[in-house]
């Protein structure tokens, strides 16, 4: 199915850090919508999807003229005192449609020119790799979150299937790490995986967050009940996978082969 792609001009960028993203002066969101359409997605539940009364994933608003935005936005929210920020909170920065319109490169060559204190850059996107030149700029002030919730394939074709491979997602780890800048492997939500997801991470990063949908969702796993994602995984049989104790599973897993600073737990792990 296309996506429907609407050019906007918005009046804000720069929103205030709330809730799960208290720990952060700003969220930055280049879209609003996102083509990924992951069956688990959070923000189905939230106004955004809501009240557009348009499926999930079938449309992506395009923010024009962002980076001069942000320029203003950034320098004025620079005079008040330390900026973090978290990009993004309710959309992919390097979905499908960032390879043409190129926003979220366009924010990041404004951020390499005014350095805000911190910047994560959330996404499970191969795309990331593209702006490496940009990210290798913001030194320590950056960490690119890559999302690989599963090492299995088959698993991410049934929960999210028009999200990139997760082979592509590891070998993107791989060169952030050959490049020098700080990543980490977000397993946010937890899906199924096997015994040997760890040794696949410990290979390409060294710091991994585990996250549910019961920690994650900002409703402890409300939103997600409401999307009805339990029958996906009563249909393959994977109920213990959809439990507010299934993340113990992986965490534990992954203290086998990273140290106890390496592996973080939900909210902590995305902090600045």
């Amino acid at each position: 199915m296309a996506t429907e792609l609407l050019y906007k001009q918005p009046k804000t960028l720069l929103n205030k850090g709330t809730g799960f993203l208290s720990g952060y002066s700003h969220s930055l969101n280049p879209y609003t919508g996102c083509s990924f359409a992951c069956s688990y997605c959070y923000v189905r539940q939230m106004p955004v999807s809501i009240f557009r009364k348009k499926e999930w994933g079938t449309w992506v608003d395009i923010k024009q003229g962002a980076a001069e935005l942000l320029r203003k936005e950034l320098l004025r929210a620079k005079a008040k005192g330390p900026v973090t920020i978290f990009m993004s909170s309710s959309t992919d920065p390097y979905q499908p449609v960032e390879y043409k319109e190129q926003v979220t490169r366009s924010l990041l060559e404004v951020m390499v020119q005014e350095q805000p204190d911190f910047l994560l850059v959330q996404t499970r996107s191969p795309l990331v790799r593209r702006d490496m030149d940009l990210l290798r700029e913001l030194g320590n002030r950056v960490r690119v979150s890559l999302t690989v919730e599963s090492d299995l394939d088959e698993i991410r074709k049934r929960f999210s299937p028009a999200a990139p491979p997760i082979a592509a997602r590891l070998k993107t780890l791989e060169l952030l790490k050959e490049a020098g800048i700080p990543a980490q492997a977000a397993i946010a939500p937890v899906l199924p995986s096997s015994p040997e997801f760890p040794k696949k991470l410990k290979k390409v990063v060294d710091r991994v967050c585990v996250d549910d949908y019961f920690m994650g969702d900002g409703s402890g796993g409300k939103r997600t009940r409401k999307l009805g994602i339990s029958s996906l995984y009563e249909e393959q049989e994977l109920e213990e996978w959809y439990n507010p104790s299934a993340w113990r599973i992986v965490y534990d897993r992954m203290k086998t082969v990273f140290s106890e600073e390496q592996v973080l737990l939900s909210q902590q792990g995305f902090e600045p």
